[in-house]
């Protein structure tokens, strides 16, 4: 590969054009998403196709993921404008590196499934789509308050923050991919789509479709508690700004104690943020028995 100019060292396409324009696939998957995956799971009830799909020998579970394909082939299509800004950037005569573009489009996709399960599963338990789109858009914003009590008091709140879709949808957008929360994010979609096709069942008994539920939500908690003790993570960023250099990694990596950093800082401060993009969160790829107060 040829040297890159000083001024293409500081210009990221990561940061300057993939992230900005794939963000509309977010605000797509967040508020015009759901209701086309609400539209198509309740549709069938509404209009009584779901008890003449029941007829036929396919399971419920396989019923649901086939709505969950075709709505994500639809979302697909639906993200083209993103992906002719990709060959627009080409023809211009732009770099591609092709792990950092693939690393957006991936986080993109499993925020769109997350989406599809989350209001599958509030169709299916729901007797109306508006009730649906209320508990789905309940969930949504629910997430967004996280965040935000996250940004203001940290801590559990700060653990849990980082696995929403927000969150989860930031870092795949710096070129950054952590096991855990592709592990986690799987899981939930998993979950949404099995919840969606237990109370698919109208012809089971609603006791026996609540302790289902309850079975369910139990296995999933263990799941997610287990896959957050995954620490292995990918910077896919071309110009590696999710790490440090590799010799202060190769070093960094040969101390096995653990390290404990404590930043008298207010929840407020900006320099909170700075500090935690900048040098926690590469330290952390780096030495997972790292803590933080």
């Amino acid at each position: 590969m040829a040297p890159r100019s000083a001024s293409a060292r500081h210009f990221s396409p990561l940061a300057g054009i993939w992230a900005p324009t794939f963000s509309a696939c977010e605000l797509a998957a967040a508020f015009l998403l759901p209701f086309v995956a609400i539209r198509v799971v309740s549709g069938d009830r509404q209009s009584g196709a779901l008890k003449i799909e029941l007829q036929h020998p396919m399971s419920a579970f396989a019923r649901v993921a086939a709505k969950a394909i075709v709505l994500l082939a639809g979302w697909l299509v639906a993200s083209l404008a993103a992906f002719a800004a990709v060959l627009m950037w080409k023809s211009y005569g732009g770099s591609i590196y092709a792990p950092e573009l693939a690393t957006v489009i991936f986080g993109h996709l499993l925020n769109a499934g997350l989406t599809i399960a989350l209001a599958a599963a509030m169709a299916s338990v729901s007797d109306h789509p508006s009730t649906a789109a209320i508990l789905t858009l309940s969930v949504t914003v629910g997430t967004w308050i996280i965040n935000f009590v996250a940004a203001v008091h940290g801590g559990v709140w700060e653990r849990a923050a980082g696995y929403t879709p927000t969150a989860m949808v930031a870092e795949f957008q710096r070129g950054l991919i952590r096991l855990d929360v592709v592990l986690i994010a799987s899981a939930l979609v998993l979950s949404g789509l099995a919840l969606a096709a237990i109370w698919m069942r109208l012809g089971t008994a609603v006791r026996r479709r609540v302790y289902d539920s309850a079975g369910l939500a139990a296995l999933a908690a263990a799941a997610m508690i287990a896959c957050s003790f995954a620490t292995a993570s990918w910077d896919t960023s071309e110009s590696r700004a999710n790490s440090f250099p590799e010799a202060d990694e190769a070093v960094l990596e040969r101390i096995r104690t653990p390290l404990h950093i404590e930043a008298h800082l207010a929840p407020e401060d900006p320099r909170r943020a700075d500090l935690e993009h900048r040098a926690l969160s590469k330290l952390r790829r780096v030495m997972p028995r790292l803590q933080v107060q």
